[in-house]
């Protein structure tokens, strides 16, 4: 179980892009945090994988305080991370990153070419290509994605997978991440605005201007996200600036 203690983050002259935000994330689940744009959903993800350090509060990992620990060290522990814009790798291929996620060199070619189908790729094509800047936004990300898969963390978590991605791919990518609900052994958190993504979440969250503002079983917080009211409660701007 993943608990986000009061967790701040400032920058510059104090301004808080997260602000005493608590959070749990429960074994076994399914969280979609969402809100509008610049509500600090995207520095949560980086606090909660080790990429930007909290300016106060704390992160506990099964009990244990993982506050201090880098991404690296998150990583060991448990913790995969989707990055909104994947890096590039110039002299290793698809298979290579895919080997080294899983940590099997002796996984079949089958099982590494199933990771590719399920984001929407063809292996054939694909899995002995380098990860260089050959590769378009779009197959990066997918790619990221599918390496993501392979490790099978304890906590996963995807940054806006939907970015950059066409809509064939998109489905497909919703289809894996139904396939990971029902067969879950760690947890999934996803960023994310689609609604797609929110229908299969066990729990959502929403923050806005840093403050977590709702948190909730999914039964209980997708009606109003999707509710036809003039002014959304979840967004200060009301209805013409909803991210919803």
């Amino acid at each position: 179980m993943l608990e986000l203690q009061d967790i701040s983050v400032s920058v510059g002259d104090n301004r808080e892009i997260l602000d005493h935000v608590t959070l749990t994330v429960p074994d076994a689940s399914f969280v979609v945090i969402t809100g509008p744009n610049g509500g600090g959903k995207s520095t949560l993800a980086k606090v909660i994988a080790g990429i930007q350090p909290p300016s106060a509060g704390r992160i506990l990992l099964d009990g244990e305080d993982i506050t201090g620990l880098g991404i690296d060290e998150r990583a060991k522990h448990g913790i995969g991370f989707a990055f909104q814009q994947p890096v590039r790798f110039k002299g290793i291929t698809v298979r290579d990153l895919l080997l080294l996620a899983s940590g099997r060199s002796d996984l079949k070619e089958e099982a590494l070419c199933s990771y590719l189908r399920d984001v929407g790729l063809c292996p054939k094509d694909y899995i002995d290509r380098e990860v260089d800047a050959s590769l378009s936004g779009g197959e990066i990300k997918r790619i990221e994605i599918a390496v993501v898969l392979a490790r099978r963390t304890q906590l996963t978590i995807f940054d806006e997978p939907e970015a950059g991605i066409d809509l064939w791919s998109f489905n497909s990518l919703i289809d894996v991440f139904r396939r990971l609900r029902s067969e879950i052994q760690g947890s999934v958190l996803i960023i994310s605005h689609q609604e797609r993504i929110l229908e299969i979440a066990d729990h959502i969250v929403v923050l806005s201007g840093g403050k977590k503002i709702a948190d909730g079983p999914r039964e209980e917080i997708l009606p109003t996200l999707l509710g036809a009211e003039q002014r959304c409660p979840y967004c200060p701007g009301g209805e013409e600036a909803c991210a919803h």
